[in-house]
């Protein structure tokens, strides 16, 4: 039997994290549809690129032909997500909505404090001041080895953004630094195992939405 839809008097705020390839998207958009058949107002978003600053700022993080700085891009990732949770994702939340979103402030950790070997903290502390401490109910993490999620991308036969084409111990950094923000903070985050089908990986992510609020 399918979990009861939890009925919150205020919003909730729910990030799906992980690797590149690993799925995401996927169930992101799984969640949407079970909560809105249950009747729940349901904000979809991602970053960089929920707003139309974020448009403008995801064509240079991710599709700018040429370099960007890491400090740059860090900069450039905090910005949008500082005006994407003042202008869309703090709204819908006081009006009792439900935001889910594709990747936030873990991402930066991962993929700029890691990846780009700029520091866990530093990053961290740079956005929690650009969206003045709001941190998510549920962190969705999708973990994924990246040899497979590279197999996946390159199924998908499209062109890889600037993340994506970097070498595998990047990847591999990355991975490392999701599994040890998720061990840090195991009460916000919910980790799976993205190999597994995703009717599997949407049942399970559904149960823990549907424990947040009794």
């Amino acid at each position: 039997m399918s979990a009861a839809v939890p009925e919150p008097s205020e919003g909730l705020f729910i990030t799906f994290e992980g690797g590149d390839g690993v799925g995401k998207t996927t169930q992101a958009g799984l969640l949407e549809e079970w909560l809105k058949d249950a009747g729940r107002t349901v904000v979809r978003t991602r970053e960089p690129g929920g707003t139309e600053v974020g448009v403008l700022i995801r064509d240079i993080v991710l599709h700018h032909r040429g370099e960007v700085s890491p400090r740059a891009e860090a900069l450039l990732y905090a910005a949008d997500r500082a005006h994407h949770i003042e202008t869309l994702v703090r709204p819908a939340l006081a009006r009792g909505d439900v935001v889910i979103q594709d990747r936030y402030l873990d991402s930066s950790v991962a993929y700029q404090g890691a990846g780009r070997v700029l520091g866990r903290d530093e990053v961290r502390d740079l956005s929690l001041w650009a969206v003045e401490g709001l941190l998510p109910d549920l962190t969705v993490l999708l973990d994924l080895d990246p040899a497979a999620a590279r197999a996946r991308l390159d199924a998908d036969d499209k062109p890889f953004d600037r993340l994506e084409a970097e070498k595998e111990h990047f990847h591999a950094r990355v991975r490392e630094e999701f599994l040890a923000l998720a061990a840090a903070e195991p009460e916000r985050f919910l980790v799976l195992d993205a190999s597994r089908p995703a009717a599997e990986l949407a049942a399970a992510v559904r149960e823990r939405v549907a424990a947040l609020v009794p």
